[in-house]
C-alpha cells in the first residue's frame, strides 16, 4: 500500500469517527483537519470539497461495512444462520464500529429531504444493505427454512425497521434492555417467516 492510500484511509477513519458524532453536515475540511493534525491545505489534496469529502466517507464506512457485517454473515450456511448472522453483526456494528453509531442511519436523518449527490450515495447503499437481507431471506425460502410466500423485500423492510429502534434505544435512549427488545422483536418476524 502507497504511502498516500495509507494516508487516505487514516484520514477517512477518522472522518467516519468524526462524523458518527457529528453528523455529515458538521463534518468539515477544518474539523477534519484539527481531528487529524494535518492542515487544511494538506486534506485539499485529498479532497475537492466538503461533498467530495462527504461521499467518500460514506463510500468508506459501504467498504467498512460489507467487510464487518457482509462477508462474516455470508460465510455462514445458507439460510436461517445466515439470517441470524446479518442481524447479530448488524447490532455490533451499531454497538461498536463507530464512536457515534452507524455513519448511514445519521446520514439518512440528515438527508433525507435534500436532494443532490450525497442523498443519492446514502440511498444507494442503503438500498445494497436491503438487498443483502432480501437476498438471504429469498434464500431462506429456498432452503425451505421460511416458507414458500414469503414477501421478502417486506422482511428486509420489518428486520430494518428493527436495527432503527435499536439504534434509537441504545444510542439515543442508552436503554439497557435495547438488545433484548430488538432480539425479541427479530425473533417474532422469524416465526412469522418460518413454515407452519
Amino acid at each position: 500500500m502507497s504511502k498516500g492510500i495509507s494516508t487516505q484511509d487514516t484520514i477517512l477513519r477518522q472522518a467516519l469517527d468524526l462524523s458518527s458524532e457529528i453528523g455529515l453536515e458538521g463534518l468539515t475540511i477544518g474539523s477534519l483537519a484539527k481531528r487529524v493534525g494535518m492542515s487544511k491545505s494538506g486534506l485539499y489534496a485529498h479532497f475537492d470539497s466538503k461533498e467530495e469529502l462527504q461521499r467518500q466517507v460514506l463510500d468508506s464506512a459501504a467498504e467498512r461495512l460489507t467487510r464487518f457485517l457482509v462477508k462474516q454473515a455470508f460465510s455462514k450456511p445458507r439460510g436461517l444462520p445466515r439470517v441470524q448472522a446479518l442481524f447479530d453483526f448488524w447490532l455490533d456494528w451499531v454497538d461498536g464500529e463507530f464512536s457515534g453509531g452507524c455513519p448511514f442511519i445519521s446520514a439518512a436523518f440528515e438527508f433525507d429531504d435534500r436532494d443532490g449527490p450525497v442523498r443519492e450515495n446514502v440511498v444507494s447503499h442503503f438500498q445494497d444493505v436491503l438487498g443483502s437481507i432480501a437476498k438471504a431471506a429469498r434464500i431462506s425460502v429456498e432452503e425451505g427454512h421460511f416458507r414458500d410466500d414469503l414477501d421478502v423485500d417486506q422482511f428486509a423492510f420489518d428486520f430494518w425497521s428493527i436495527q432503527l429502534a435499536y439504534h434509537q434505544y441504545a444510542r439515543l435512549m442508552k436503554r439497557d434492555d435495547a438488545r433484548q427488545r430488538a432480539n425479541r422483536a427479530f425473533d417474532d418476524i422469524i416465526k412469522r417467516a418460518q413454515k407452519v
